[in-house]
């Protein structure tokens, strides 16, 4: 049983999973059987469709499992955007608090302006040039060094 889960599976330890459940099944639906000798067609048939199952389970995986990103940045890359990133963090603090709110849940919340502005009890349009205010006084900061 376990060489036709393997064949079917083309993993051992899964394979000796799904015969281990196929003989849990068996066991349990023992006194259902007609005779002893129906219980190798049992076990075959429980085989095939654990089997199947875990085929479909793996399938089903694949397909929520997001891509591999060939693209993925090097190590050295991700040191510069992290020294970036708390570039942009030290300006962040230096902001007064509302533009401070405002860039933060708009970019880093992926927040709309409608959203932002329930969210902070404000106008849209006071969301809007407050960001505007916001990104200028934080490009000033990162250039000036400070």
């Amino acid at each position: 049983m376990v060489r036709l889960a393997i064949l079917l599976v083309d993993d051992i330890s899964t394979a000796e999973d799904v015969v281990q459940e196929a003989f849990t099944g068996l066991h349990r639906n023992w006194s259902g059987l007609r005779d002893a000798t129906a219980a190798v067609g049992y076990l075959r048939t429980a085989v095939v469709n654990g089997s199947r199952s875990v085929l479909r389970r793996r399938k089903t995986a694949r397909e929520y499992t997001p891509p591999h990103n060939p693209n993925a940045r090097s190590a050295e890359s991700l040191a510069m955007l992290t020294a970036e990133h708390q570039t942009v963090v030290r300006a962040l603090a230096q902001l007064p608090p509302r533009q401070r709110e405002v860039l933060v849940l708009r970019y880093y919340g992926d927040l709309s302006e409608a959203e932002i502005a329930e969210a902070t009890g404000i106008s849209r349009g006071t969301v809007k040039s407050t960001a505007s205010r916001a990104l200028d006084a934080l490009q000033a900061i990162i250039r000036s060094g400070r």
